[in-house]
């Protein structure tokens, strides 16, 4: 194996809980509950696919300005989110990347601004060879460009990469892009219906680096 491509938001650092709790307490303001599975549509791609905002709209029949609810929820938000660190494992295994010769890519459907200043932030900034965003790309996940520019910039093909999703859009994107892929499910994202991953794990502290290769290329002889 020759590369490893991680997601960001719910994989790098588990975001995605924090967003979806920070929702959930502007809708009960409003007297409206959101499900978890109607909200996880959103994850690892853009409101296009679900806006928490015209849902609540829906909910209430009655247009609720964006801005309004997204100043509410901003304000929950960045006092959650400010103090989130990696999640575990995370740091290994791109130290293991780093002593094995593996290149490293990073792959989301986020922007550039909210992504490197987290990297910096926690360290890692400088594992990344490249960094793919919904900067460079017309269509972010489910659709594959994210994935197929990482493999272009890290010049390798999609058999000599992993990817490291925590969604079914990143996994969508990971496996259309012909890669394989190692999901690793946060809270927010564990109930969701992942079929066609390579491994499942509940942490990136269940087996190695190392172990997750061995495993992988098992598979595909």
């Amino acid at each position: 194996m020759k590369a490893i491509v991680f997601d960001f938001d719910g994989l790098i650092m588990d975001t995605e809980t924090p967003c979806y709790d920070a929702f959930r307490e502007v809708y009960r303001e409003y007297g409206v509950d959101l499900p978890l599975e109607t909200f996880a549509q959103c994850i690892g791609t853009s409101n296009d696919v679900f806006n928490p905002v015209t849902y609540l709209s829906e909910c209430l029949g009655r247009l609720i300005e964006e801005e309004v609810v997204q100043e509410q929820f901003l304000a929950k938000y960045n006092a959650k989110v400010e103090s989130i660190e990696l999640r575990p494992g995370v740091l290994d295994y791109l130290e293991a990347a780093t002593r094995l010769g593996i290149k490293i890519g990073l792959a989301s459907s986020s922007q550039m601004d909210w992504i490197i200043p987290k990297l910096k932030r926690c360290g890692i900034a400088d594992y990344y060879i490249s960094v793919r965003t919904k900067d460079h790309v017309t269509r972010v996940k489910p659709d594959p460009e994210l994935y197929l520019q990482s493999l272009e910039a890290l010049g390798v093909s999609g058999s000599e990469a992993i990817a490291f999703e925590d969604s079914l859009n990143g996994l969508r994107a990971a496996k259309q892009a012909g890669l394989h892929c190692v999901v690793v499910p946060n809270d927010v994202t564990r109930h969701l219906p992942f079929a066609e991953h390579d491994l499942l794990l509940n942490s990136m502290k269940e087996k190695s680096l190392e172990e997750v290769i061995t495993e992988i290329e098992n598979k595909s002889c």
